[in-house]
């Protein structure tokens, strides 16, 4: 769908929260004195598309703003909607992305980001796009069943189910109903892994 068909789907509410996000990222990338060809290296997103979105030209998508949030080593929040200078706490604003309910557990620049996910139902008639970008993600459904598609490979999840995979691997998920589904997800840059320390013993 194109950049306009985006605009008109999107609540009236969150126009100024993503118009605000183009100058954030100006900002940020002059900061560091980084120009848009080292970023668009170091993304993987073209010069131009890196252009329209720091001039508003271009609305802000999740696939844009993940690798953008790790090239600049700081929290996708900061990018959709800067929380108060010195105030510790996290700060569970939910996001509308995508149909689908977010909100950021973390709020450290790099590393691992952890978010809570609510997803309503899928359309029928919606047709999955499997994408990839940098990075690793683990999954975990606390309640309903999501839909995997990761590569080859067709997964229903159900409630208490964890999946991790490197996510240069075409990838969807969704929720394939009838009822509202949750999830956690922990994406982390590159090969960075989960680290399970402690395992039961086997009987």
């Amino acid at each position: 769908m194109d950049d306009e068909g985006q605009a008109h789907d999107e609540p009236e509410d969150l126009g100024p929260v993503l118009d605000a996000v183009g100058p954030r990222l100006r900002a940020l990338r002059v900061e560091r004195g980084t120009t848009l060809a080292e970023l668009s290296e170091t993304t993987g997103i073209s010069v131009s598309t890196l252009s329209r979105l720091e001039s508003g030209g271009r609305k802000p998508t999740l696939e844009l703003l993940l690798p953008l949030a790790r090239a600049h080593q700081v929290a996708l929040d900061e990018l959709v909607d800067a929380p108060e200078t010195g105030d510790p706490r996290v700060r569970l604003k939910a996001v509308q992305r995508h149909g689908m309910t977010m909100m950021a557990l973390t709020r450290r620049p790099g590393g691992l980001q952890a978010y809570k996910m609510i997803m309503p139902p899928n359309p029928p008639e919606r047709q999955p796009e499997q994408r990839t970008h940098e990075g690793y993600e683990w999954l975990y459904v606390l309640s309903g069943r999501v839909r995997l598609l990761l590569g080859p490979h067709d997964l229903l999840l159900e409630a208490g189910e964890v999946v991790e995979f490197d996510t240069r691997t075409p990838h969807w998920f969704g929720n394939p109903g009838p009822e509202e589904a949750e999830l956690l997800s922990l994406l982390g840059p590159q090969g960075e892994r989960m680290h399970v320390r402690a395992r039961p013993k086997q009987g």
